[in-house]
């Protein structure tokens, strides 16, 4: 089709629909009468209009930020107080109230368990020095009282009596020591001297060292070791065994039978103390490891020693990498369970320096 006839068509449509179709609309964004050069310009009530806009925007951006500033500061504000109130003497007693699930909640839940901790400790503390004080009181005191007798010419110093100012010696003694032990093992600065230790000879030794003192209780000593050898430090598990029998035997009575086993369980070697004495109450299962505590209340040394026995125990195997658990029921007795790697603890991990640092102790 040529262009002509194109022109042509186009033409006619354009006559026949232009009855039918609205004429074009023109749309102005400013005011016609007004030049090209002319800005933007607004009536009275539109600005009015639009400051309104602007300024209930900017109110509510102001109370938004407001609200939520309030809202992440506050418990700031909290943590700080409270920091600062235990800096000033206030205690380690000092709680801050939760009320955020997210970050800063988390932080204060930090702080409360922290706070707690640390009052768990103070309270160690105050317990610890009491019960120091009152161990180391009593053999001083008879020391003291005897010796100024003897001075004073009141009583002679015989054997028997001399026999007895030993023994209370020896006890101001024991108890420095596990002392000392327990004081080397918080700081991490008692060491290990693992090698390879044959159990069954150990539990042999230990039972021969206490076979005098249970045949004067009159308890039989059974030994029930398998062949098995793990990596420890011999001296420290002879520490270890002979406070648990020892234990043992105070709190087994005439009569009664104290078993020392020992048997490999995959990679660990399982060692159980257990006798047929009066047992342990359940409420006190979870005391029986904390330094100083006797289930007698009196505490008589005839029915125990110096609280520091079992202490020293957990220490020294969590130092080898094991643990040691407590099962017991009154009136048909108590177990206590050694789980020990046959291999010894991790390899111990060195400083800056290329130098081991010695395996820290119990919390």
């Amino acid at each position: 089709m040529s262009r002509e006839t194109a022109a042509c068509l186009d033409s006619a449509r354009r006559a026949q629909l232009d009855p039918y179709v609205a004429p074009a609309a023109l749309l102005f964004i400013d005011d016609p009468a007004e030049g090209p050069e002319t800005g933007l310009s607004l009536s009275r009530e539109g600005a009015l209009r639009l400051g309104g806009v602007v300024l209930l925007v900017l109110l509510l951006t102001v109370v938004v930020s407001t609200t939520l500033a309030t809202r992440l500061l506050r418990p700031v504000h909290a943590l700080t107080d409270a920091v600062n109130r235990m800096r000033e003497g206030g205690g380690p007693s000092i709680r801050v109230r939760v009320r955020d699930s997210g970050e800063i909640g988390r932080l204060a839940e930090a702080f409360n368990e922290m706070s707690e901790h640390l009052e768990r400790a103070e309270d160690q503390r105050k317990a610890m020095v009491s019960d120091v004080s009152h161990e180391l009181r009593t053999p001083l005191s008879n020391l003291r009282g005897w010796l100024e007798a003897v001075q004073d010419g009141m009583v002679e110093p015989d054997p028997e009596r001399v026999r007895m100012l030993l023994g209370e010696t020896l006890l101001l003694q024991t108890v420095i020591d596990d002392l000392q032990d327990l004081a080397l093992a918080d700081a991490g600065r008692l060491r290990l001297s693992p090698e390879a230790v044959e159990v069954a000879p150990l539990i042999d030794q230990v039972i021969a060292g206490h076979g005098l003192r249970a045949e004067e209780a009159g308890v039989r000593l059974v030994g029930e070791a398998r062949d098995v050898t793990l990596v420890a430090d011999r001296s420290r598990m002879l520490q270890v065994l002979g406070n648990l029998v020892g234990n043992a035997l105070r709190h087994t009575p005439e009569g009664g039978t104290v078993t020392v086993g020992a048997h490999r369980a995959g990679s660990q070697v399982v060692i159980r103390v257990a006798d047929t004495g009066v047992g342990i109450a359940e409420e006190d299962l979870p005391h029986v490891f904390d330094r100083f505590w006797r289930a007698d209340r009196s505490r008589n040394r005839r029915t125990g020693g110096s609280g520091l026995g079992l202490a020293i125990v957990r220490g020294l195997v969590e130092l080898h990498g094991g643990s040691v658990t407590a099962d017991s029921t009154v009136g048909e007795g108590t177990t206590f369970t050694l789980r020990l790697p046959l291999n010894g603890r991790p390899e111990e991990d060195t400083d800056d320096t290329g130098r081991g640092r010695a395996a820290s102790g119990p919390g």
